[in-house]
């Protein structure tokens, strides 16, 4: 009989704990033959946010944030393998910046100047430096 054995980091367990019931938790999970030799299958990220992943400032589970202090509304997404974007409250990946910027807002908007990284560069300012390179 086939068994199926989920590992979770600490810090993961530590965040489904603490989840409140209006949080949107994503799981993904990755099944593997078991045998360590055998090289992992390598996801290529395309779409607008792949060129910063192949330059290695965005990595799959980068949280990127914002806040309008005005409209007073946060956003919060996480970036997939796959370049996309999963937003808190929404069930399927966006796209781009400020697809998944609009499904926060309700407006169209500017994702790439919105989206904030964990050391406080946009979006923006990542690709601007891409550019400059």
């Amino acid at each position: 009989m086939a068994t199926l054995s989920i590992h979770f980091d600490p810090a993961v367990l530590a965040r489904l704990t603490s989840a409140s019931g209006d949080d949107t938790i994503h799981v993904t999970l990755s099944l593997g033959g078991g045998d360590s030799t055998a090289p992992a299958a390598s996801v290529i990220p395309h779409g607008p946010l792949a060129g910063l992943m192949q330059a290695g400032w965005l990595k799959p589970g980068t949280v990127l944030t914002f806040h309008q202090r005005r409209a007073n509304r946060s956003g919060r997404a996480v970036v997939t393998a796959e370049g996309r974007l999963i937003v808190d409250g929404h069930s399927s990946a966006f796209p781009s910046p400020s697809k998944a910027a609009e499904a926060v807002t309700g407006n169209v908007i500017n994702g790439w100047t919105l989206w904030h990284t964990p050391d406080g560069s946009t979006l923006d300012e990542l690709r601007q430096k891409l550019d400059a390179e």
